[in-house]
């Protein structure tokens, strides 16, 4: 496991160690359960959101900043959090761990693009993900012991004491991985400073980046690669290059990320929500205290993880097939080939799980339907984040961040309403909408295995940046 990967971990546990603890934090701070979910809510919601932040800082002074500072960001907060005496100020101090929390994840997901080519992406995303999905699986259970052992503080002072620790580790071992000549930010600028039409940038034809600006040069592949990537890190980006709002405007302009931003939004309202309700199910209904409710949620981590390892593996080698097929060429949809397999067995898994909360079955039937939940889910998840990143070459922290963004206002209104809901219809009409909305979830990423090609050539028409793998 590298240094990205434990912090990556830090990320998921903050979103996950505090749901064995909500019910001594409402009795200690006399708060209400509307006002604990809101801890929650907002923390989804400003990850989700402020990704889009970081990756102008990103894309202006490299990955390991954001690093660093986003993980500052998530020490302090939890500092803050570990001494409060009020909701007010958890609530607030939660969305500075969200801010710090996003920029973590976000680096990660940047990084495996900076690194590794498309026909890696999957196994390296799923094994990536598994650290952060490794988070909400040992954070119960991390968070019950000391819950039950020191009080609900000690969770974020644990927190804090490894976000110092990996703030040190980003300090002074983290190598920037951030490949300026990969960026199509840097591209635009380079070929706005030299002025050369796109046309002659692709037969190999520029202008000296040192020399007479009115001379151009014709070199062979390898020499003029090295000198493109010499120009670029002398270019210098500013705000106006990496304004966000004209490349999330794009990137949802395009039919194909809209509709996978919207099924991993679905997927990730799930995710968010599964935890939380099944804490309330567990603490009201069968008594179980923060430690055992702790070991019940372990479960839908655990399934999470064989998910995002699995299905990352499963998608690669499916890309590799249809491409061997196809004489060496295949597109980014041709990954989503992968998901089918798990299609079959999410919405079936949630409707299992509805049919189990109802009827307050023997807790071991919970823990199967949470594991397969997760299992089902992850693999869906990842292997349409991983087309995210494939299908948005130079863009994919723009790409990701948008996708973060969106996933993010989609679980804060999941979260907020989950408890007037979970209360009026009961925990099977509940799990019951859910399981349509994966459905949905299952459809629309069909949709974008067989029409997702087609979106992406029209918008390459128009002169929006697409994929060919």
């Amino acid at each position: 496991m590298d240094r990205r990967q434990k912090a990556s971990i830090l990320a998921g546990l903050g979103s996950s160690m505090q749901n064995p603890a909500n019910a001594q934090i409402e009795g200690q701070l006399h708060t209400t359960s509307s006002q604990i979910s809101l801890t929650m809510s907002f923390y989804i919601l400003v990850q989700g959101i402020f990704p889009i932040l970081w990756s102008i800082v990103s894309e202006m002074k490299g990955r390991k900043l954001v690093y660093i500072l986003s993980i500052t960001f998530l020490m302090i907060g939890s500092i803050v959090i570990a001494l409060s005496k009020n909701i007010g100020l958890v609530i607030g101090m939660r969305t500075i761990q969200a801010i710090g929390s996003s920029g973590v994840l976000l680096m990660g997901a940047a990084t495996l693009a900076d690194v590794y080519d498309p026909h890696q992406r999957g196994t390296m995303v799923g094994i990536y993900y598994s650290a952060p999905l490794l988070g909400p699986s040992i954070g119960p259970i991390m968070g019950g012991v000391l819950t039950q052992t020191l009080g609900w503080r000690a969770i974020f002072w644990f927190l804090a004491i490894w976000g110092g620790i990996m703030l040190a580790v980003s300090i002074f071992l983290f190598k920037d991985t951030f490949r300026r000549e990969r960026s199509s930010i840097y591209q635009a600028v380079l070929q706005r400073i030299q002025r050369l039409p796109d046309t002659e940038v692709a037969s190999g034809v520029k202008k000296s980046a040192c020399g007479d600006m009115g001379k151009f040069q014709e070199k062979s592949t390898d020499v003029e690669a090295a000198r493109t990537t010499k120009a670029v890190k002398d270019v210098t980006v500013t705000f106006t290059d990496v304004n966000p709002v004209p490349a999330y405007v794009k990137i949802l302009g395009d039919k194909n990320n809209l509709a996978i931003i919207l099924s991993t939004g679905l997927g990730f309202g799930l995710s968010c929500t599964i935890g939380y309700t099944c804490a309330r199910t567990l603490s009201l209904y069968y008594n179980y205290d923060a430690l055992k409710t702790a070991f019940v949620l372990l479960f839908y981590g655990i399934g999470g993880i064989f998910g995002s390892i699995l299905g990352g593996r499963w998608s690669d080698r499916s890309l590799m097939q249809m491409k061997a097929a196809n004489g060496g060429v295949s597109s980014p949809e041709e990954r989503l080939e992968s998901t089918k397999v798990a299609m079959w067995g999410l919405p079936p898994s949630v409707v299992a799980h509805a049919w189990v909360c109802q009827e307050r079955v023997h807790i071991a039937a919970m823990c199967a339907t949470l594991f397969f939940t997760g299992f089902f889910l992850i693999w869906i998840y990842l292997t349409s984040l991983a087309y995210i990143v494939d299908a948005n070459v130079g863009r994919s922290s723009s790409a990701v961040a948008t996708n973060s963004s969106c996933s993010g206002v989609i679980a804060f209104i999941s979260l907020e309403v989950a408890v007037p809901l979970q209360d009026g219809m009961g925990d099977g009409g509940l799990y019951i909408m859910w399981a349509g909305l994966m459905l949905i979830l299952d459809l629309i990423v069909l949709v974008v295995l067989y029409k997702g090609k087609q979106w992406r050539e029209k918008s390459s028409e128009k002169g929006s940046p697409q994929s060919a793998v």
